[in-house]
């Protein structure tokens, strides 16, 4: 699979999202992407409990934890490289986290558009 360039929604060189946990479609810690990401994790999000139910309760429960995939569980607080589309739903839904600008793919604003990410954009610097 070759990555996508590595750029942000600024146009930038992408920042890393998270570590810990790791993130990432590539599982390199960045919401890198590229042809097979058919999910477009591009989208570096900030877990709030509001949008981790409700990402449960439409059937991606990203709090439990699942050892067997190396899978903590997440958090309210955690970073995490999250599919574009879901980001918009919970933006429809109106419980869309904060976003970190500088760790989201450019590629994110291929289904997001930029003035709604810029909506939700987090001080991460």
């Amino acid at each position: 699979m070759k990555k996508d360039p590595s750029l942000n929604v600024l146009g930038e060189p992408l920042q890393p999202c998270s570590t810990k946990p790791l993130t990432g479609f590539f599982r390199d810690g960045h919401c890198n992407t590229c042809a097979e990401d058919h999910g477009s994790h591009t989208v570096c999000a900030i877990m709030t409990a509001e949008f981790l139910a409700l990402s449960k309760y439409l059937g991606n429960d990203l709090s439990t934890s699942r050892p067997e995939f190396g899978f903590v569980g997440l958090k309210p607080g955690d970073h995490w490289c999250l599919c574009a589309a879901r980001f918009l739903q919970a933006h429809d839904e109106q419980c869309a986290p904060k976003v970190n600008l500088g760790a989201t793919h450019k590629r994110a604003t291929e289904i997001v558009p930029f003035n709604i990410l810029s909506v939700y954009a987090a001080d991460c610097d």
